[in-house]
């Protein structure tokens, strides 16, 4: 009985409806989703590429120019560190929100929030501040993509950058990458020095 019923089954799907099989819907859903997932992931791969991110002036003439300026760019390893390795989470999950958060950023290019280094300047403060929160709160988590205490030769840092890399390896310590590392690659805002 069972083996009649399998049978039924096979041959409901593999007939032909009055227009398409179910063989055949199922066949070309798959193939659609193959498709759309791959055009998808297409377009969040080009928009983690540099060119993508400095291909608006507000970012090409401020922050681009500073991070140029910077170890992460320049370095006797030769190892860059693009925007994407410090701004979008690589597991899907968080690089998915993310992106949806990005799409205020988006907002504010369309509106001109910070279309001029006046108004970017007066907005510094804000969006850096937005940056360093999501950075604690994630551990650093982009940081530790390419850094750890494990692979760090205290022999080639000073003694103050060793003993505090110390402390902020402790599990309890409540200590992350950026409670140190501001303005490691973008000028800090005005008067950041000063709370820091």
């Amino acid at each position: 009985m069972a083996n009649s019923n399998s049978k039924s089954l096979w041959q409901k799907l593999r007939s032909p409806s009055a227009r398409y099989s179910l063989l055949t819907l199922l066949g070309g859903g798959f193939i659609a989703g193959i498709i759309f997932w791959g055009g998808f992931n297409t377009v969040m791969e080009a928009t983690n590429q540099l060119e993508f991110c400095i291909s608006c002036h507000e970012m090409r003439d401020n922050v681009y120019q500073e991070y140029k300026k910077t170890i992460h760019y320049s370095n006797r390893t030769g190892v860059r560190a693009i925007c994407s390795d410090c701004h979008v989470p690589k597991d899907w999950v968080h690089k998915m929100k993310r992106k949806i958060q990005a799409s205020g950023e988006v907002w504010g290019k369309i509106v001109g929030t910070i279309d001029t280094p006046e108004k970017f300047e007066a907005k510094r403060a804000e969006l850096a501040g937005h940056e360093w929160e999501r950075m604690k709160s994630s551990n650093s988590r982009e940081c530790r993509n390419c850094h750890n205490y494990d692979g760090m030769d205290p022999e080639k840092q000073d003694k103050s950058a060793v003993k505090k890399h110390a402390m902020a390896a402790k599990p309890d310590s409540g200590k992350t990458c950026i409670d140190c590392h501001k303005g490691i690659a973008h000028n800090l805002p005005k008067g950041a020095e000063d709370k820091d």
